[in-house]
C-alpha cells in the first residue's frame, strides 16, 4: 500500500520576540547585529516575504494568544511589546529560510534580551543573549519540533508497569513544527500514557526520517503537489540507537507502519506493522528498547 500527501508550494514560520523594551530601529540590529553564517541571507531576503519584522503592543499583538506551553504563554503576556519575525518561502527553499528567520529572531532577542517563541512549535526557543548563534548545519533535533499530547479524560489509568500490555489507551501525541517544511505532522494514539517519553522517541525518529527523504524529494521535484510513499518505514542503526538509548548499533531494525488520516490530511498516523497481531502497548514492549528511551 502507498500513502500520498500534499505538498504546499511554500510554508510560513513565525518567531515572536518578546520584550520589554522597543527596538528603536530594526533597520540597526538585521544584519549589523546578527552574527554567524547566516547574516548575509538575512541581509539578502530582509523587506522580502521571505523576511519580515513587525513590532507590535503586546495588547494589540495577532499573536497574544497563540497556542503555545505554559511557560511561553507567559513570557508572551508578561511582554510589553513584540516584535514578529516573519518567513514565507517555497518549500523548495526550506530549512534554509526557517533557519535565517530563526537567526534573526535570535538577533533580536539578543539587542532587546527577549524571548524568543516558535509559534508552530508552541515552545520557547533556547537562547543565551550574546552567547549563541543559529547552528549553520540543520539537524531537526536543534528545537524544530513541538508536542501536542492529549490523555483521555476518562479513562482509568493503572499504576505504571513498563511489561504491562494490558494497560490503559488514552495517549495520543502529535508533532508540532513539520508542516512548515511542507511535510504532515505525525501522530501515535492509543497508547498507555506510562508510555510518552517512549512514544515522543518513536515519532521523533519517524519524523526525522520522513523529513531527510521529503527534504531530498522535494529538491528533485520542485513543481510537484503531491508525494507518495510506501507504508512501511524501517528503523534501525543509529536511528534505533536514538530511540532506545543504547549505543548498540548491531541491533535488530523494527518496522513502523505510516498511514493517512482521512479527516485531516495534515497528520500522519504512526502504528505497529501490518501483520502485528497483538494491541499497540503490546508492540512498545516488545520492540528491543522502546521503553528504554
Amino acid at each position: 500500500m502507498k500513502i500520498t500527501y500534499s505538498v504546499p508550494a511554500e510554508t510560513t514560520s513565525v518567531f515572536v520576540v518578546a520584550v520589554d523594551r522597543r527596538p528603536v530601529d530594526l533597520d540597526s540590529v538585521v544584519p549589523w547585529r546578527m552574527s554567524g553564517s547566516h547574516r548575509r541571507a538575512a541581509a539578502q531576503a530582509v523587506g522580502t516575504s521571505r523576511l519580515e519584522l513587525q513590532v507590535f503592543r503586546a495588547a494589540q499583538s495577532p499573536w497574544r494568544r497563540m497556542a503555545v506551553g505554559d511557560e511561553g504563554r507567559e513570557a508572551v503576556r508578561r511582554a510589553r511589546h513584540h516584535v514578529v519575525v516573519t518567513s514565507t518561502a517555497p518549500v523548495t527553499e526550506q530549512p534554509e529560510a526557517a533557519q535565517v528567520a530563526r537567526a534573526v529572531a535570535r538577533g533580536v532577542a539578543d539587542a532587546c534580551r527577549g524571548i524568543i517563541v516558535d509559534q508552530l512549535t508552541g515552545a520557547i526557543v533556547p537562547h543565551c543573549t550574546g552567547c549563541q548563534e543559529e547552528p549553520q548545519e540543520f539537524q531537526l533535533g536543534d528545537d524544530w519540533l513541538g508536542w501536542t499530547t492529549e490523555v483521555g479524560a476518562d479513562s482509568s489509568c493503572p499504576p505504571w508497569d513498563p511489561a504491562a500490555t494490558d494497560a490503559c489507551t488514552c495517549l495520543t501525541i502529535a508533532t508540532r513544527g513539520l508542516r512548515r517544511f511542507g511535510l504532515p505532522e505525525v501522530m501515535l494514539e492509543g497508547a498507555a500514557c506510562a508510555h510518552s517519553l517512549c512514544t515522543v522517541s518513536v515519532l521523533r525518529t519517524v519524523a526525522r526520517r520522513l523529513l531527510a527523504g521529503h527534504l531530498a524529494w522535494t529538491a528533485g521535484s520542485p513543481e510537484a503537489s503531491c508525494r507518495t510513499i510506501g507504508e512501511h518505514l524501517w528503523i534501525g542503526g543509529p536511528e534505533l540507537a536514538v530511540v532506545s538509548g543504547a549505543p548498540d548499533l548491531g541491533r535488530e531494525p523494527f518496522r513502523v507502519r505510516i498511514g493517512s488520516r482521512t479527516a485531516d490530511t495534515t497528520c500522519l498516523s504512526v502504528s505497529p506493522p501490518a501483520g502485528f497481531t497483538g494491541t499497540l502497548n503490546d508492540w512498545l514492549c516488545r520492540t528491543p528498547g522502546l521503553l528504554a528511551a
